[in-house]
């Protein structure tokens, strides 16, 4: 077998903690099927309306419940996915200690405080959980950070601030070698306080989501694009145009597609043509269990979780498979990797002053998170 170099690896990004994390999230095949359970909004908006369709009184879900519906979500999908993203507030102490994800399952976290501040545009400033940082998600042994930033590149005081606050997560996974999932997202701008109309917004998003990715992808490791289109509004040709575009804008990263909570159906056509257009894989939530409060009983809710999202997951899995392997969109085979091997000495350097490989500016210090 032929020998490379891991430098090759390093001057990827591919550092010991980065590629392990890879390993973990993803398929024997190298492609990523993953499921999200991190939604802490959209969640307990959900359990409201159910609650008050049940019961004719509005009340807020109370911290165990939300861990309860999470925990049950993941020891339902987690079987059947590549990575499961939860979040830290709720989700992760949980979920681990009650043995909901098997070990064969990799385990990303998020890292952001659910709904932020917004300017004046519209545009949420992105913050780090209090309390939390990526120093934590390392040491409570999760494989990946997740960070979703809101990102308009015309919106320029928004843009500007969350570039600087992706840099700052992103030099923080370099800090502490873990693997980095970006999740940028489009929203509706006001202009003299007045919302854009959807019409407008749905008209520009292809093109703010392929030039976000332009902006934003070299700056994680995995990144996680919108669908860059409205279906309905594009035809089925105009929509790959744009999927392959994406994939151009991403290089040599490996990009997975969301599901914006869209119906099932939808997602899955569209979960098809990502993968025709080079995508490596998915990160869907709510496509695969956003039915599952309109159901009063928890027990309903468990058969419904364990039987209608577990097919729907693993639908979409048999389709990942056929997307294109995280390694080849780094330019390698898994022969390659095969092959790859270390000098002498390795561990020393690695835990030198100058590793890992930087290249980016200093992270500013959160003075919420824990390092």
């Amino acid at each position: 077998m032929a020998t490379t170099s891991i430098t090759r690896l390093y001057g990827l990004g591919l550092t010991p903690g980065k590629l392990r994390g890879l390993q973990r999230i993803s398929n024997p095949n190298g492609t990523l099927s993953m499921v999200a359970t991190d939604q802490n909004s959209s969640m307990i908006s959900m359990m409201k309306k159910a609650m008050k369709e049940a019961t004719g009184t509005e009340r807020e879900p109370t911290y165990a419940e939300i861990a309860d519906a999470k925990v049950m979500l993941s020891r339902a999908l987690a079987p059947h996915c590549s990575g499961l993203l939860v979040d830290g507030f709720y989700g992760y102490a949980s979920t681990v200690a009650a043995q909901a994800v098997p070990p064969g399952t990799g385990i990303l976290i998020r890292v952001e405080k659910s709904g932020s501040a917004k300017n004046t545009a519209g545009g949420s400033i992105g913050e780090v959980e209090p309390g939390w940082g990526v120093g934590s998600i390392k040491r409570c042994g999760a494989d990946a950070v997740k960070l979703l930033a809101m990102f308009e590149p015309d919106e320029l005081d928004s843009a500007e601030k969350n570039f600087e606050f992706t840099m700052q997560i992103y030099n923080e996974c370099i800090k502490h070698d873990i693997l980095f999932l970006l999740e940028p997202l489009h929203f509706p701008m006001k202009i003299d306080g007045t919302e854009e109309a959807k019409e407008k917004v749905a008209g520009r998003k292809a093109k703010t989501v392929i030039d976000t990715a332009k902006y934003l992808s070299r700056y994680c490791d995995v990144y996680k694009s919108e669908f860059p289109g409205t279906p309905g509004l594009e035809s089925d040709a105009q929509q790959m145009d744009n999927l392959k575009r994406l994939n151009d804008a991403c290089g040599q990263k490996p990009w997975v597609l969301l599901s914006a909570g869209v119906d099932y159906d939808k997602y899955k056509k569209q979960v098809e043509m990502a993968m025709k257009a080079g995508a490596s894989g998915i990160l869907g939530g709510r496509a695969f269990w956003k039915e599952f409060f309109t159901f009063n009983s928890p027990a309903d809710r468990q058969k419904f979780a364990e039987t209608e999202c577990v097919r729907r997951v693993k639908e979409t899995d048999a389709i990942v498979k056929t997307g294109t392997p995280w390694f080849a969109k780094y330019g390698l085979t898994m022969e390659d990797l095969h092959g790859v091997r270390t000098t002498d000495g390795w561990h020393a350097r690695y835990n030198g002053t100058a590793w890992p490989i930087t290249g980016a500016a200093p992270a500013k210090k959160d003075p919420n998170a824990v390092y």
